[in-house]
């Protein structure tokens, strides 16, 4: 009875700890916005952190400098209002800000499949890849459905490398900016996401922008 109570404990407490994330904030990385959710507090608990990164995908989907890249379609694929069918190969910049040329931070890599007959929605499958802050070095991967016509779009993280290994969280994504004629959407990222502590063990880069 004592080890069925004390497992019960422990599957509660594990809930607790996904349903209400907690985090910290570092106000001289460009990563990090400011900490402005209520129950989003500093939080130590074992060999786990949790972070909220906020950033900006720059999506250029023509030009000279074109980073997203179709390399497969179905035959019902031009046919489809939705581009239904279509798999799409990108390596997309993050930035700190929303201008292009603002400070670089990582890339915004992997597959993206329109999965929706009725509705313009991609199955995702990306790596954010940092390249600067605290994090440099590391990833955290999502997978997940992303209707890109809502204006806020939630995406799970699955997993992560370096620092962020044994992530967990989610995704909270909207779109800035879009100029279909250019080609060139600006997406807005915020990651709220829970990890283990590998980071201060001394796994990852420590260098600062």
């Amino acid at each position: 009875m004592e080890k069925l109570i004390f497992l019960g404990f422990m599957v509660i407490s594990s809930l607790s700890l996904a349903i209400f994330p907690r985090g910290y904030a570092s106000q001289t990385d460009p990563l990090y916005s400011e900490n402005d959710e209520s129950w989003f507090h500093d939080l130590s608990h074992g060999h786990h952190k949790t972070a909220k990164l906020h950033f900006y995908v720059q999506d250029l989907l023509k030009g000279e400098n074109q980073t997203v890249h179709e390399v497969a379609r179905a035959e019902i694929t031009s046919n489809s209002a939705t581009s239904f069918g279509s798999v799409r190969v990108l390596d997309n910049p993050m930035t700190a800000g929303p201008d292009i040329n603002s400070t670089p931070v990582g890339r915004f890599q992997g597959l993206v499949t329109s999965a929706d007959l009725e509705i313009l929605s991609f199955v995702m499958n990306i790596n954010f890849v940092f390249t600067a802050g605290r994090f440099r070095g590391s990833t955290i991967s999502i997978s997940g459905m992303n209707q890109v016509m809502s204006d806020r779009r939630e995406l799970p993280v699955i997993g992560g490398t370096g620092a962020f290994r044994f992530a967990r969280g989610y995704v909270i994504t909207t779109t800035y900016s879009a100029d279909m004629e250019k080609g060139y959407n600006v997406l807005e990222y915020t990651i709220y996401v829970n990890y283990g502590d590998e980071f201060s063990m001394g796994s990852c880069d420590h260098a600062n922008i």
